[in-house]
């Protein structure tokens, strides 16, 4: 299969007509991957029931593992599954944007996209190609990460170009996505809800509509993790992961550093603030920017752990944060790429 790859250049005519093959493809039940506002999503139509198994044969993903069902408007969720008062009242304050709702299916969802579950996960996304080739296209997309399974996600076309070249019909490059990690997962009960993936839409957030808000073991407890089915992806024992092995280190600055210098054998990185980075003169220094800043840390992790790769590192060093606030996507990543396996040295 010979994959197209078209770029976004803010040309009005031009980009439209990108759209329109984008959207032909996805009504005949073909795949293109997208830009979000998130990481590039993998899509191909939530209605079409062979077009789920295309996915998770491109990326080499067990069909098992849901699959997150975008819709152009949040109100398009009514033809999908049941809705509660509750949804509306989390759409108005975070639709379109990085926030996935489990609900209970309608008949009309293939069961080949959800993995045999009775409930569909929902996201309205905010960037304005997947927002427009959801519009034009007429279908709702079901739409993963659009790499191998397991491997980093991608947040710039390149990276999909890497993994998807002759595997699907079309790649659409719309510049690097601006959050970077997936978005955050929840399901809905009464009042209240669980996390089941973390994003940039934090707990704290939600607590300002939910009356409860949960997270579930299985965000950052790898035993839990590894025995549970799957009700959201990213839920899985290993992801995200490079070639290189992550060595994940819960210790005070001062352990880590000594850590580090201690088992500096091989060709390694360290991931690492701007802050830091001097402390670490032996080592390929891999920035997350300014100290202290989740966000900033959270969209360049998936493009370090890929150069990791592109510059054969043998091992990547990571310092655990506190696993809260915006923080808590950030770690669960982190945690999931380094085999759910931490190094606990205490801090003082």
């Amino acid at each position: 299969m010979k994959t197209e790859f078209l770029k976004i250049t803010g040309n009005a005519e031009e980009d439209r007509e990108i759209i329109l093959s984008a959207a032909k493809v996805i009504k005949n039940g073909g795949l293109v991957a997208i830009p979000t506002e998130t990481v590039y999503g993998l899509a191909g139509s939530a209605l079409i029931r062979e077009s789920a198994p295309k996915i998770f044969a491109a990326k080499g993903r067990p069909s098992d593992n849901p699959l997150i069902v975008h819709i152009a408007e949040p109100s398009d969720a009514e033809r999908l599954a049941y809705t509660t008062p509750l949804y509306y009242s989390l759409a108005e304050k975070f639709m379109p944007g990085p926030l996935t709702m489990i609900l209970k299916k309608k008949d009309i969802v293939p069961s080949t996209v959800t993995g045999g579950l009775d409930t569909v996960a929902i996201r309205c996304p905010a960037h304005p190609i997947a927002h427009e080739l959801i519009k034009v296209s007429g279908h709702p997309i079901a739409a993963p990460s659009a790499n191998r399974s397991g491997i980093p996600s991608p947040t710039r076309a390149e990276h999909v170009l890497e993994d998807m070249d002759g595997r699907i019909e079309m790649i659409i490059d719309g510049g690097e996505c601006d959050i970077g990690l997936e978005s955050t997962v929840i399901k809905l009960e009464e009042n209240g809800c669980i996390i089941l993936r973390p994003g940039a839409v934090t707990a704290e957030m939600l607590s300002e509509v939910c009356e409860s808000v949960t997270i579930s073991k299985a965000v950052i407890e790898p035993a839990i993790a590894a025995e549970i089915k799957a009700e959201s992806p990213g839920m899985k024992y290993r992801h995200y992961a490079p070639s290189a092995e992550v060595i994940l280190i819960d210790a005070d600055d001062n352990t880590f550093e000594d850590y580090v210098r201690r088992n500096s054998d091989g060709k390694y990185g360290v991931l690492t603030s701007d802050d830091d980075a001097q402390k670490f003169s032996g080592a390929v220094v891999l920035s997350l920017g300014k100290k202290g800043d989740a966000r900033e840390a959270s969209k360049r992790l998936f493009n370090l752990l890929r150069q990791a790769d592109e510059i054969h590192l043998e091992k990547v060093y990571a310092q655990l944060p506190e696993q809260d606030g915006e923080y808590l996507a950030y770690n669960n990543r982190l945690i999931r790429a380094a085999g759910c396996k931490i190094i606990k040295l205490g801090k003082k």
